[in-house]
């Protein structure tokens, strides 16, 4: 069986997969945040893991903690000028964050002949253009919802800052709490909301720990994908791709 990780900033996402699941069917999955790392061996122990594929933001610690865990040499996911019919059309494609190449392969792959807006709404929001024949674009890159509204509250005399358990405003709010994470989801939505603009599109994918909170102050259809980064990586190692070898 293949093992699927997306190490990302803040969480390790990862499922199990077999070569013949249908996209986004796992076996087994789950999600931890960085300090609990070390839960993943004894929830891995009991899986017939044969091979590995990790997409990895998260640093060469991050990377070398997993391995650790692993019971084969897990095979690192990176940006390349094409694969699973995505053309990377980056200045520098091997610059293009990993993540955000599995996420666009799983927006050709989840819209396909559509020009699509991908977001994957985490610590950073990346929001990235496909177009219909599967032409990766590039794309914008801004402080997560989370972080935008922290910053603000820490560099801002006075400010509260806003939890994950906050409502979600929209409008003009009328208490600061309620104002600061409406305006940054304001920011949010209207960075999605122009891209899509932008390029045309007639899908736009959300994803990330912060999409559900940010899809309500949306304005335009959307689809919400959960582990978008892993429907990537499954999608690249069912079109052959096995990944690199770590050094």
């Amino acid at each position: 069986m293949l093992l699927l990780i997306d190490a990302g900033n803040t969480r390790i996402k990862w499922a199990l997969v077999s070569p013949d699941s249908a996209p986004g069917a796992w076996l087994a999955s789950g999600a931890v945040a960085h300090i609990q790392l070390d839960t993943l061996q004894a929830a891995w122990a009991s899986l017939d893991i044969s091979q590995v594929l990790l997409s990895n933001v998260a640093g060469a610690a991050i990377a070398a903690r997993l391995q650790a865990m692993l019971p084969v040499t897990a095979r690192l996911f990176a940006s390349l000028p094409r694969l699973a019919g995505v053309v990377n059309a980056y200045r520098d494609p091997s610059q293009l964050g990993c993540d955000r190449f599995a996420a666009a392969i799983a927006a050709h792959a989840l819209a396909p002949g559509q020009a699509a807006i991908v977001a994957n709404c985490g610590t950073a929001t990346t929001i990235d253009a496909v177009t219909a024949d599967g032409v990766f674009l590039g794309g914008m890159i801004l402080p997560g919802l989370g972080l935008m509204a922290s910053s603000l509250a820490r560099n801002t005399a006075q400010l509260p800052q806003i939890g994950d358990g906050s409502s979600a405003p929209t409008g003009f709010a009328n208490n600061t709490d309620d104002a600061i994470l409406s305006g940054c989801l304001a920011a949010q939505a209207g960075a999605i909301e122009r891209a899509v603009r932008m390029h045309g599109a007639t899908a736009c994918l959300l994803s990330g720990g912060a999409a559900p909170r940010i899809a309500l102050a949306l304005s335009i259809p959307f689809q919400l994908v959960d582990n978008i980064v892993m429907h990537g990586l499954q999608t690249a190692a069912q079109a052959g791709y096995q990944g690199e070898q770590a050094c």
